[in-house]
């Protein structure tokens, strides 16, 4: 069962470079990263809306909404800024450079995250394994940048 979990999440992963290149495309045709960016995410809200409607996706009411800490809706500009961040650099940095940036960060971040056990997830303490981890993706980017 972890096997299907891990290539469905290769297959999202697979998106990333798609997504932002068919953003920065659009970006052209709208004439601003920001409308392109706007325009993901009214598609995206679309789609999941009518996919709610259609599954009968119980809403919370707005007492349970308030129960959640404020830094739960930061989710919702983090995104936005991940695909505002593809419309702008994914077409000077070209696909494998902005994606290997992109990991870099996610797992800089990862690893930080889970030293301290923020955002709910466990703690698990910064290794010697995991920073020569990240030395070799530093050294990866590297190399793919300039190649």
């Amino acid at each position: 069962m972890a096997l299907f979990f891990v290539v469905l999440a290769v297959g999202a992963g697979s998106l990333i470079p798609v997504q932002a290149g068919v953003n920065a495309s659009l970006r052209s045709v709208l004439g601003s990263p920001v409308l392109a960016t706007i325009s993901n995410f009214v598609v995206g809200l679309s789609l999941l809306t009518g996919y709610a409607v259609a599954s009968q996706v119980r809403m919370p009411t707005l007492s349970h909404l308030a129960t959640a800490p404020w830094w739960y809706w930061l989710g919702g500009s983090m995104g936005a800024l991940l695909v505002l961040s593809g419309v702008v650099l994914s077409h000077r940095l070209g696909a494998t450079t902005f994606v290997a940036c992109i990991i870099l960060g996610q797992l800089t971040a990862s690893v930080v995250i889970d030293h301290f056990g923020w955002v709910g997830f466990s703690q698990s303490p910064i290794s010697v394994q995991r920073i020569a981890g990240l030395v070799f993706l530093v050294t990866g980017v590297a190399l793919i940048h300039r190649s």
